[in-house]
Formats: C-alpha cells, structure tokens, sequence
C-alpha cells in the first residue's frame, strides 16, 4: 500500500516576508496615491498655514507658548497630531478592506507568507508612510518659517513613534472587527479628542487638572512633548527616556495583540 509523503510548506523569512507585503503595498499606493494625498499630507499643511500662520499672528510669544512665536510652537505639535491621524486610517479601513472586503491578507497567507509575517509588513508599510509624510511636513513647515532649530529634524521620528504607539493597538483592535461600524467612534471619541486635548495647540497645563492623566495615556500628548522639546532645545534626558520607553511599551503590546489575533483571523 502506497503511503503519502507529507507535503511542506515553504518558508520565508520574516523581513522578508515583510518586504514582500511592503512591495505589494507600494504597487498599490504608487498608483492610487492620489486618493489619499488630501488627508495625508494637504489637509495638515492647510491646517498649519490656517493656525500656525493666520491664527497666530494673532498670538503673542509668552508663558503658554515657552516664549516661542506660535507658528515655531505649533509645528512639531502638529508633526505628530498628522502621523496620529494619518495612522488612524491606516489602521482603520485600510486593514478592514485587507480582511474583509478586497481579502487581499486570505491571498497572502496561501503562499508561505505566515499571519505574524502579514501584521509585521502591515506595520512596516504604515511606519514608512508616516515617515515620508512627516519628513514633507517638516520640509513645508521649515519653508515656512516654523523651525528654529537643526534639532527639529528629531520630530519626525519622534512622530512616526507616536503614531505607531497608536497604530499598533487599533491594528490589533481592526482585526477583530466583522464591522467597520465601531471606527465612527474611535474617530469621534479617540482621534479628536486625543488631537485638541493633548498639548498641540495650548498646553495641557490649562485643561482642569482631572484631564491631565488622561492626556499623559494617549500617544500623541508624548510624541507632542518629544517633538516640542527637541525642536526648542528644552528636551532633557529623563523625561525623554520615559516618554520613549512607554510610547515603545505600547507599540509591544500592540504588536503582541496583533500577532494573536492575525493569527486568529487567517490561520489556516
């Protein structure tokens, strides 16, 4: 009798698997990145002329502003409040449609490609995008007149960190989701908030005092701190570490999260 021989599975390894997800992404993108040009890079550029530039030659360099002109404030502010929403989508229906509605993750597991592999492209592809898309804000913003200091420069990773500490959980989050139903509301209830709330436009010391440990748990009020501080040159080491050890602890466990509900969703 005639016995099979098992077949195996090939195997690829995880950075490579994941460039292999990036390429597939970056067909895509290169040919439809008009689509999302608006709310990635123009809307972030108008809402700094319109803040930065219109509003704030309203506002005078004082005590609020660390003596700083409000322009030079508020630009690595919204450095990281831009990669935030701009993760926010890209966490959001992007990795809905992946699942549910163009299946383009079913495809990939059937080749060697494993879940974990799949979640790890997927972060790999949203870090590059807030990594270009910070690096052109801060080009604009620099042209305009809103960086005072090389050191600047520090604000778009200090961005892309932010913006992956809050990311990573909403990854996780979307992988769970038979629905897009529940994004409404994290975009109402999370994203907005966490945009007006946490330091980019005044600082959180005017907010009445029970907000203000609500403000140190979200992503952006630390990436906002990180960028700020490095941009005016007050950035110490201490509260440096820390703002990079808890932004880092989130994207961990965000990833972990992931991981195991990639898993759950595409295992075959």
């Amino acid at each position: 009798m005639a016995t099979r021989t098992p077949v195996t599975r090939p195997t690829v390894t995880p950075l490579k698997a994941a460039f292999l997800v990036v390429e597939g992404q970056w067909t895509w993108y290169r040919r439809n990145w008009r689509a999302t040009a608006i709310s990635n890079f123009v809307q972030p550029v108008l809402f700094l002329l319109a803040m930065g530039v219109g509003f704030g030659s309203q506002v005078q360099p004082g005590e609020a502003t660390g003596g700083l002109r409000y322009l030079v404030f508020l630009a690595p502010a919204l450095i990281v409040t831009a990669a935030v929403q701009s993760a926010m989508f890209e966490s959001t229906y992007a990795v809905f449609s992946a699942f549910k509605w163009q299946r383009t993750y079913l495809g990939m597991v059937s080749t060697p490609i494993t879940p974990a592999q799949v979640l790890y492209g997927q972060l790999l592809w949203i870090a590059l995008k807030l990594t270009a898309g910070s690096a052109a804000f801060l080009l604009v913003a620099a042209a305009l007149g809103a960086v005072a200091s090389p050191a600047a420069v520090l604000a778009v990773p200090f961005a892309v960190l932010a913006g992956m500490a809050f990311s990573t959980p909403v990854v996780a989050f979307t992988a769970t989701r038979e629905k897009p139903d529940a994004f409404n509301g994290l975009y109402r209830f999370v994203l907005i908030p966490m945009t007006l709330f946490t330091g980019a436009f005044f600082p959180i010391s005017q907010l009445p005092g029970w907000l203000h440990p609500v403000a140190w748990l979200t992503p952006a009020w630390h990436g906002i701190e990180l960028a700020r501080g490095a941009a005016s040159g007050t950035l110490s080491l201490l509260p440096a570490l820390a703002h990079l050890a808890y932004l880092s602890t989130v994207v961990v466990l965000g990833v972990v999260l992931g991981r195991r509900f990639f898993h759950r969703r595409l295992a075959v």
